[in-house]
């Protein structure tokens, strides 16, 4: 037997071998144990840190010119549907599109993990710098190796995964306005409106035209690219005042599932600002101009009637207008030059009237809760002979009597047969013999003279006396609707 032989055989040897396999063994299960909590993989993290080489990439909110970057609205969809956002040692809590829903969303400075094709990947959510623009960064930690191999791939999965949840309507609308002290800019807030297409006051037929229209433009970006033109589709909504033209707006944004755009024009110094500013908007919005008749009337300096052609239709809109609904509102057209509602500029002509016998129907439902009742015959001939109000007075005299809905429905026929052209209102007072005696007093319409408006007035005086009669109960009127 060689001496080296004799050696391996040694007590001393096998003893110090199988220590060392031991220590081995604990040493992996103890590692594999402190794994699972999170000071353990931090460690573990830095240790491969050491034997990587990382790559960072950063997305940022805005384009170095300002213009905001798709990617990163993407991105954060993307980010915040990851199940792994839940081990995320911060994360910010947040109302979803409903009031009782809570989103997880990445706090800044805080890091999340992904996978992708049996590679790891790192993104941080670098916070905004104290600057004017006050923009936000996501940075993507990678690996070198995996760079090439994933990272376009990887990009194409975040579009995708974004894109469906779009489609599902779990995308937080925001409604921008453009600024006043920094011009360029677009401000926002969460988009909350309630309307939809189910509380809007509009013939049945037009408004399943409207919506079959949306569903066909949804789905006509091939279509359109085919013949050359831009995927948008413009809409003239115009009407007297009160008649559902900003509530159908919300609609629309609504049941696409669009961001909205509200531009006013007095905050725009010249024609070329205006083109600036549709650059900054982004795809799937609702871009607004309200009162158009009323601006174009106006003949200011700052805005030319060419500069808003160019804006509806010129080759800024062409290269910047793609996946957008442009709409345009105004009281009246007749004033205004056909040229500038051509088709090409204006695809879709809307009329908003004052309220029908149908319209009352709807907003009968809406407002009381009634689809049926006894007065509805009367209401139908008073309008069959000319009389008519807008919906929104029709709806403030419902929201004013909504405890009783015949006494509603009684205010609503005062007020059509008040004046010869149906838009007088009468007095408060309490309400007659032949109401329902089991139903509480409120606001009614009498004889007399006055308007809506007056009787607009004397209901915020009403509100505020049953408000401070009521306080002991806790018990207040809610908030008029947005019109």
């Amino acid at each position: 037997m060689s001496v080296f032989a004799m050696i391996l055989l040694t007590p001393i040897f096998l003893l110090t071998l199988a220590a060392a396999a031991t220590a081995t063994f604990l040493f992996g299960v103890v590692g594999a144990v402190l794994f699972q909590t999170g000071c353990c993989k931090r460690v573990w993290r830095r240790m491969e840190d050491w034997f990587h080489v990382y790559q960072f990439l950063t997305v940022p909110e805005l384009h170095q010119t300002k213009r905001h970057n798709h990617l990163y609205t993407k991105l954060s969809l993307y980010l915040h549907s990851l199940p792994s956002i839940q081990d995320s040692h911060f994360a910010n809590l947040v109302t979803g599109k409903n009031q009782n829903d809570v989103v997880l969303c990445l706090a800044p400075n805080q890091t999340i993990q992904d996978h992708f094709l049996g590679a790891t990947v790192y993104w941080f959510n670098q916070p905004a710098h104290p600057n004017p623009e006050g923009t936000g960064t996501y940075v993507l930690k990678i690996r070198k190796v995996d760079k090439r191999r994933i990272l376009r791939p990887y990009l194409q999965h975040i579009h995708a995964v974004a894109d469906e949840i779009e489609l599902q309507g779990k995308r937080d609308l925001r409604l921008f306005t453009n600024s006043v002290d920094e011009f360029g800019q677009w401000r926002s807030v969460p988009f909350t409106h309630p309307s939809t297409f189910d509380t809007i006051a509009m013939e049945p037929d037009l408004k399943s035209k409207v919506k079959s229209d949306l569903e066909s433009f949804l789905r006509a970006k091939q279509y359109y690219h085919r013949l050359g033109r831009v995927w948008k589709r413009s809409f003239l909504l115009y009407g007297p005042s009160g008649t559902g033209k900003s509530s159908f707006v919300a609609a629309m944004a609504k049941f696409l599932s669009y961001d909205v755009f509200d531009i006013d024009l007095n905050k725009i110094p010249s024609d070329s600002d205006l083109k600036l500013l549709l650059l900054h908007t982004t795809p799937k919005s609702v871009v607004v101009i309200e009162d158009l008749d009323r601006f174009v009337a106006e003949k200011t300096e700052r805005i030319s009637v060419s500069g808003i052609l160019n804006f509806m239709d010129g080759l800024v809109t062409s290269c910047c207008a793609e996946e957008r609904v442009m709409v345009f509102t105004m009281n009246t057209k007749e004033h205004v030059d056909p040229n500038m509602l051509r088709p090409g500029r204006v695809d879709v002509h809307i009329h908003f009237p004052l309220c029908d016998f149908s319209a009352f129907k709807t907003l009968a439902n809406n407002y009381l809760g009634v689809k049926d009742h006894k007065l509805f015959p009367q209401v139908q001939e008073i309008f069959q002979n000319g009389a008519s109000l807008s919906p929104a007075e029709i709806g403030e005299l419902m929201i004013a009597n909504r405890n009783s809905p015949s006494r509603a429905i009684r205010s609503v026929i005062t007020a059509l047969q008040t004046d010869g052209d149906g838009r007088g209102c009468g007095l408060i007072g309490r309400q007659k013999e032949d109401d329902e005696m089991d139903e509480p007093d409120g606001v009614v319409c009498g004889e007399g003279v006055h308007t809506v408006k007056d009787l607009r007035r004397l209901y915020s005086f009403f509100r505020f006396r049953v408000t401070r009669k009521s306080s002991s109960s806790n018990s207040s009127l809610p908030a008029s609707p947005l019109r």
